[in-house]
């Protein structure tokens, strides 16, 4: 059985347990104690969270854990030197040390974020980088992993970490059974932006979010203004008129954003050709992608994929 330990910092977040229900559910999954979760601290008892209440704790020190995840502290500002120093020691015990939200810069008080590529929620990545020069910070990833040590972005991103850190147990196929379990529509890799194109334009309406979602299911077919009007069931016209009132966009412009998108993440996976990626897409070929890739990220596919450097958002 392999033991996760999660830190818990005085105010934590109450965000940083969601990661937990990831581990408890593969329990379930694989029909079996597979993870054993604790909530741990360096002193042990009873730690308040963000919400003012407590919670019981017992100490990190008197066990080993497999992995061990440091819980979002309510703001940014100096732990104590004894949980540093038992954070630099855990790298020879410590399969996995992972960071949430904005622990990652308790992770770099510590030393452990020195070399590494790290990220954060997006809000604090200037500010992580500023402090940590030695860490390459990417403010535009849900999370990263270099080495053994694992960063991840703000809010819900801890459970996509989580999903990761169980991929590498589990494999592929068992932790998409434990997505669904988990009811999370779509288990984000850990090179997808911060930032979503869907997000973005916000669209206030239910027949423009469900022409949204139709043309976000059917890149690859050619989404003309009639065949979204269609999905939302309007007419060309009125489509066209409350979607730009909506979104602050044509909808051929929001087509272009979640084509790049989609190809973007596609490109960072490292899996498909980059033809194929052009066709799935929808883009048609490599050079039309190419051409939008340098008018809205100023990269081409190929150094995206070559890189994978944080992109300027849409």
């Amino acid at each position: 059985m392999l033991r996760i330990g999660l830190i818990v910092p005085p105010g934590f977040a109450v965000l940083s347990f969601a990661p937990l229900s990831v581990f408890e559910a593969a329990n379930t999954v694989l029909e079996k104690p597979f993870y054993e979760v604790q909530a741990v601290s360096l002193t042990g008892g009873r730690i308040p969270n963000s919400f003012g209440m407590e919670m019981d704790t017992v100490r990190v020190t008197d066990g080993t854990f497999d992995t061990l995840l440091v819980g979002s502290p309510p703001e940014i500002h100096p732990q104590s030197p004894e949980l540093l120093s038992f954070l630099r020691g855990t790298t020879a015990a410590t399969r996995r040390v992972a960071s949430i939200c904005i622990g990652a810069f308790i992770l770099g008080d510590a030393g452990l974020l020195d070399g590494r590529r790290a990220t954060t929620h997006w809000f604090y990545a200037k500010e992580l980088q500023r402090r940590y020069p030695k860490a390459t910070v990417e403010m535009d990833r849900i999370f990263i992993t270099d080495g053994q040590i694992w960063t991840s972005a703000g809010m819900t991103a801890g459970i996509d970490l989580a999903l990761g850190l169980v991929e590498r147990d589990i494999g592929r196929e068992a932790t998409r059974e434990l997505a669904r379990m988990l009811v999370v529509h779509h288990r984000r890799a850990g090179g997808q932006s911060q930032h979503s194109a869907m997000l973005d334009m916000d669209a206030a309406s239910d027949r423009v979010q469900t022409a949204l979602q139709f043309a976000q299911s059917n890149l690859a077919m050619p989404l003309t203004v009639e065949k979204l009007a269609e999905a939302a069931r309007l007419s060309p016209r009125q489509f066209s008129r409350v979607f730009r009132i909506e979104t602050g966009i044509s909808p051929a412009k929001a087509i272009e954003n979640l084509r790049l998108e989609a190809a973007r993440l596609l490109l960072e996976q490292g899996r498909l050709p980059v033809e194929e990626i052009a066709n799935k897409t929808g883009f048609g070929d490599r050079e039309r992608m190419r051409r939008s890739f340098m008018r809205v990220f100023g990269q081409s596919p190929q150094s995206v994929r070559n890189g994978s450097a944080p992109l300027a958002s849409f």
